[in-house]
Formats: structure tokens, sequence, C-alpha cells
């Protein structure tokens, strides 16, 4: 049932995308420069909460644009209506719905969704990842130098001492690939099916990677805070990769890796 509730309210939300995408919406701006919000991500995040609500009326709710929405539940569905906003705003078609529920703290289900290149993906905890329903796996790479990276930009802080700006020039003045897709979720899950080998940012919010991060980790990769710790979708910083080069990133990321 939460399974099927799950891909329900994913698929709800990516409907109502599709309604909206490259037609005429109310784009209006939340805290800072091009932190944008469309009409399209409170319609996606009402057709989602019907979904959550009717089958599950008591769960614990966390959204991107309606905050908090706090019972007693044990289970919380953390819920992104549109990831990449700023892409779907400009008719960019990489963006997608990400939904998470966590139980009692561990993160159990995830799903991201972006309609436009029809790719669901999908995790349940010990049951490995899905892409379309196939299994998917990480990338086999064993080194950064040989890797396609990518990565994400907030727009604060951008030239503080071993911020975002000064990784990426390590990082291209290395010779690696970086690139920068505008939507975490999918980053994560282009992780997990094996298309990038490693992805880092700094500044995320709980909604951007909590199911992401169970489909790396599904996908047989690994996921950490900046430190190589247990990672935690409610602190800002993420390194996820095949495992295989996660440390090597790490001390990329953290300025002590030398050169490549």
């Amino acid at each position: 049932m939460l399974k099927s509730t799950l891909i329900r309210a994913a698929e709800a939300g990516a409907a109502v995308m599709q309604r909206y995408f490259q037609g005429e919406f109310i784009i209006s701006n939340k805290e800072g420069i091009n932190n944008l919000v469309t009409e399209a991500d409170h319609a996606s995040e009402k057709a989602i909460f019907e979904i959550i609500k009717a089958d599950y009326p008591d769960h614990y709710l966390l959204s991107e644009e309606a905050g908090e929405i706090v019972t007693d539940s044990t289970y919380k569905w953390i819920i992104d209506p549109i990831d990449g906003t700023v892409n779907f705003a400009h008719g960019l078609p990489l963006c997608c719905v990400s939904i998470a529920l966590e139980q009692d703290g561990e993160m159990i289900l995830g799903a991201v969704y972006n309609p436009f290149i029809k790719e669901f993906f999908f995790a349940q905890r010990g049951y490995g990842a899905t892409l379309n329903d196939k299994k998917i796996a990480v990338s086999a790479g064993t080194s950064v130098a040989t890797s396609c990276l990518v990565t994400g930009f907030p727009y604060t802080y951008l030239d503080q001492p071993n911020g975002p700006l000064e990784v990426f020039s390590r990082l291209i003045h290395g010779g690696v690939p970086v690139r920068r897709l505008g939507s975490a979720a999918m980053d994560l899950c282009w992780v997990a099916a094996g298309r990038f080998v490693g992805f880092y940012e700094l500044k995320l919010q709980a909604w951007d990677s909590a199911a992401g991060f169970l489909i790396v980790e599904e996908a047989g990769g690994r996921v950490s805070d900046f430190t190589g710790g247990r990672y935690s979708p409610y602190q800002p910083h993420i390194i996820a990769t095949n495992g295989k080069i996660h440390d090597e990133l790490a001390d990329v990321v953290n300025g002590r890796h030398a050169s490549f």
C-alpha cells in the first residue's frame, strides 16, 4: 500500500507538470535571486498531498512549498513537487517530481519521476533500485580523473574558501568533466544509473535529496556528508558516488587532493 501510494502520488505530480509545461503560468520569487516558485509547483504539491492524505491522513508531511505538516506519525513523506523549478520555468525538460518516505528516521521508499523523458526511478530499502522497472547499478569507474561528475551551485556563498567555485575550478583544471543539470534529484538518479560516477553539492534541502540518496544506495553506491560520515538529508552537504571514487572525491571537495 505504501509503495502504491508513493507511485500514484509521483504520477499525479508529474501529470500536473505536463499540463503546465511550456504554457502560461504565474512565476514568483522566494527569498534570494532566481529562487523561483511557479503556479505549477503549488498545483503539483496539491495533487501529491491529495493522494497521500486519502490513504494516510495521519502521516507527517514535509514539502518544499507547504513546509511541515506535523503529526505524531512515525511515517514522514518528504516531497519536492518540482525539483528543477528554474529549468521548468524556462521550458527545459530537466525537472522531476521527488518523493521519499521515512519511517522512524530511516528512508524506506523513494521515487523520482521525470515525465518529459519518461524516466521513473524507484527504490525500496533492501530491495535495490530500478529505472522504469528495470534494475540499475552504479558505474564501475575507479578514479576521479577518468570520471564524469555532476554538481550544483547555490546562489549564496559561491566565493567562500573551498566553496563551490573553488572546488569546481579544482576539478576542471584537472581535466575532469563536471556537469550541472539544475536538479539534484536527477543528479542522484543519474549516479544510480551509472551515467555519472559521482555527485557533490554544498547546499541542499531534505526534499532535494531524500529520494535520490536512497536510490543511489540501493543501486550499490555510497552517499555521505562531506566528512564521509553517514548521510542525513537534514544537513546541507552531500557526496554521492559509485563507492569506488568516494574517498578520492571527498578529498577533492575538502581541498586535500593535490593533483590528478
